[in-house]
C-alpha cells in the first residue's frame, strides 16, 4: 500500500513538472455557480464567458435582464462567449425613416456574458483591492463582442494595476426595440439595462477577482462610449448604489435618441412586427416573443440595411425611467453619475459614415435634412452657412456627421464634469473613427504607427485614469505625455499625433470655431433628438 501511494505521488510530481499549470486553474464561487478559469504564462488570470444574467429567451425576450439560475458544480470559463446577434448600419442613399464585417463567432440570443482578467500569481490568486476597468464594446448598438478583445493588452499597460471586465449586451432589435407596446409589456433599452445589470454584477462580485468595487471606471469606444454616456445620465444621475466613479469615452456616439413613442420609433416597431408576420396578432409582443430568433434577426438585418447611409436605427430611446430625458439636457443640468471623466475624439470621426462616392452631388444643406428628419429649411440653411468654409462639399458632409454625432456630444459631456474632466484628440493620420483602437487593443490589430514611446504614452492615459482618475499620475513616469490641464481650465486638450515619424504629444487649445459649431448643435438638440 505504501509503495502504491509513493508511485501515485511520483506520477503526480512528474505531471506537475511537465505541465506546471495543470493544478493552477483558479476557481471562483459566485453563489449561483462556480467558475474555473485559467492563468496565462504571464500570470494574468482569465475567466471567459461568465453568465451574469439569465438567457433572455422566450418570455424574457424584450424584458429587463434577470439573475442567472443556480447551477451546481464547477463551470469551465475557458472559452470565449458567443456573441449577440449582429447587424450593420444603413447603406441606403436615401433616408426612408458601409457595413462592417463581424468576427467569425457564433451569434445567438443567449449572449449575456462577461470576461474577467486580473493579475495573479501562478495559482490564480489575485492581487487584492485593485481598481476596476469595465470595457463596453462599440458597434453602433448593432454589432460587437467581448471575444474581440484580449484583456491582457490593457492589464499590461496598467503595469498589472487593474482588474479588467469586458461585457456583452443585447444589440439591434433584441436590445433596442422601441415603441409604446414595448413600454407596456417589456423593457425599453434592454441593452442598456444589460449593461447596468453587468455593472451591478461587478459591484457584487468583483472582490472575488481582486477588484475594489468602490474604484470602478467604465470605458467604451464608439457605441461603447455612447453607452458610457447613457450610464452617466441614467436615472437622472442618481443611480444607486454608485456603480462607477470614473467614465472614459473614446469617440462618444450620440445618434438621434427619440422619445420611445415618437413617430420614428413607432415606425421601427411596426416594421419589425410586419417583417415577423405579427401584424394581425391580437398581442404583438406575445407574437414577437414567440417568433423564431432567426426571423427576428432577418428583420434586424434588413431594417438596418435600409437605413440612410452611415446611420444606426435600433439605438437607445428616452424611455422615461432609466433614461429620463434627452441626454444633452441631463448633461446641461449636470445630472450625472460618476466623479471624473476622460474623453478622446479622433480628428475625422464622420468620414466612414458618409458615402464617399457622392462627392459630385454633396451638399451640406441637403445632407443636414437627410441626417435629421425633423430639421426644417432654416436649420438646414444654418448648417450650410456654418460649414461653408470647410473645404469641399463632401468634406463638409463628413464634418457635419462627425461633429454632430461624435465630437460635439463629447464636449457636452465634458462640461458636465467641471473641474474633473480631461480631453484628448487622437490625430495619427488618417485620424478616422476607430483608428485609435489598435493603440490600446494591439492584439485586435497592429498599431500602424509603430513607436513605443507614442503607444505607451497614449495607451497609459486610460489605465492611469482608471487607477487615479487623473492621467497626470503616470504609471510610467518616463512616458512623454506632458502635464495635462483639466479641460475647463482654458479649454486645453492633449494632442496625440506624429510628424515625420516622431511622436507629437502636446497640449493644444480647443478650436473656438469648433466650439461655436457645437453651440449650434446644442441649440437644436430638440430637433436632432439628442
Amino acid at each position: 500500500m505504501l509503495l502504491r501511494q509513493q508511485l501515485i505521488k511520483l506520477v503526480s510530481a512528474v505531471a506537475v513538472a511537465l505541465c506546471p499549470r495543470a493544478q493552477s486553474a483558479p476557481i471562483v464561487d459566485l453563489g449561483y455557480t462556480q467558475y474555473q478559469g485559467t492563468v496565462s504564462a504571464t500570470n494574468i488570470s482569465n475567466f471567459l464567458a461568465i453568465r451574469y444574467a439569465a438567457a433572455p429567451l422566450g418570455d424574457l425576450r424584450f424584458r429587463a435582464p434577470q439573475p442567472p439560475a443556480n447551477i451546481t458544480g464547477v463551470q469551465q470559463a475557458t472559452i470565449q462567449p458567443n456573441q449577440c446577434f449582429q447587424a450593420s448600419n444603413g447603406v441606403s442613399s436615401t433616408n426612408p425613416l458601409e457595413a462592417r464585417a463581424a468576427a467569425e463567432v457564433v451569434s445567438t440570443e443567449d449572449c449575456l456574458f462577461l470576461n474577467v482578467y486580473y493579475p495573479s500569481d501562478a495559482a490564480g490568486t489575485p492581487v487584492k483591492n485593485l481598481p476596476v476597468l469595465v470595457w463596453i464594446h462599440g458597434g453602433g448598438y448593432l454589432a460587437g463582442q467581448a471575444s474581440a478583445y484580449n484583456g491582457e493588452d490593457v492589464i499590461d499597460q496598467s503595469n498589472r494595476g487593474i482588474v479588467l471586465v469586458i461585457i456583452q449586451y443585447r444589440l439591434g432589435v433584441f436590445g433596442f426595440l422601441p415603441g409604446a407596446e414595448v413600454k407596456k409589456n417589456g423593457a425599453l433599452n434592454a441593452g442598456l439595462l444589460d449593461q447596468d445589470f453587468a455593472l451591478r454584477w461587478v459591484n457584487q462580485h468583483i472582490t472575488k477577482f481582486g477588484g475594489d468595487p468602490s474604484k470602478v471606471t467604465i470605458w467604451g469606444e464608439s457605441a461603447g462610449a455612447g453607452s458610457v454616456l447613457q450610464q452617466v445620465v441614467a436615472n437622472g444621475g442618481k443611480t444607486e448604489p454608485q456603480l462607477f466613479r470614473g467614465a472614459i469615452t473614446s469617440s462618444t456616439f450620440l445618434p438621434s435618441q427619440y422619445e420611445y413613442n415618437d413617430h420614428i420609433p413607432e415606425l421601427l416597431f411596426s416594421e419589425v412586427v410586419a417583417q415577423t408576420n405579427c401584424t394581425t396578432a391580437a398581442d404583438s409582443m406575445a407574437c414577437l416573443r414567440s417568433a423564431d430568433a432567426n426571423s427576428l434577426q432577418t428583420a434586424n438585418t434588413q431594417i438596418n440595411n435600409d437605413g440612410f447611409f452611415g446611420t444606426f436605427l435600433f439605438v437607445p430611446v428616452v424611455d422615461g425611467s432609466f433614461i429620463t430625458q434627452r441626454p444633452t439636457l441631463s448633461l446641461l443640468q449636470r445630472k450625472v453619475n460618476g466623479e471624473a471623466l476622460l474623453s478622446v475624439t479622433n480628428t475625422f470621426e464622420g468620414t466612414d459614415f458618409v458615402n464617399q462616392g457622392t462627392g459630385v452631388t454633396a451638399n451640406a444643406t441637403q445632407y443636414a435634412l437627410d441626417l435629421f428628419p425633423d430639421f426644417g429649411p432654416s436649420q438646414a440653411s444654418k448648417v450650410g452657412s456654418l460649414y461653408a468654409g470647410l473645404g469641399t462639399a463632401l468634406f463638409q458632409e463628413n464634418a457635419i456627421q462627425g461633429e454632430s454625432i461624435f465630437i460635439c456630444p463629447t464636449y457636452f459631456i465634458l462640461r458636465a464634469f467641471p473641474g474633473a474632466s480631461f480631453k484628448a484628440e487622437f490625430a495619427i493620420p488618417p485620424g478616422l473613427h476607430a483608428n485609435d483602437v489598435a493603440y490600446y487593443w494591439p492584439t485586435l490589430s497592429t498599431p500602424p504607427f509603430q513607436n513605443t514611446k507614442f503607444i505607451n504614452a497614449f495607451a497609459q492615459i486610460f489605465t492611469s485614469f482608471a487607477i487615479s482618475l487623473d492621467p497626470n499620475v503616470k504609471i510610467d513616469p518616463a512616458t512623454i505625455t506632458p502635464r495635462w490641464k483639466k479641460w475647463d481650465a482654458g479649454h486645453t486638450e492633449m494632442l496625440f499625433n506624429e510628424t515625420a515619424g516622431v511622436p507629437l504629444v502636446a497640449p493644444v487649445k480647443t478650436s473656438e470655431a469648433l466650439l461655436e459649431r457645437c453651440r449650434f448643435w446644442d441649440s437644436v438638440s430638440n430637433l436632432t433628438a439628442q
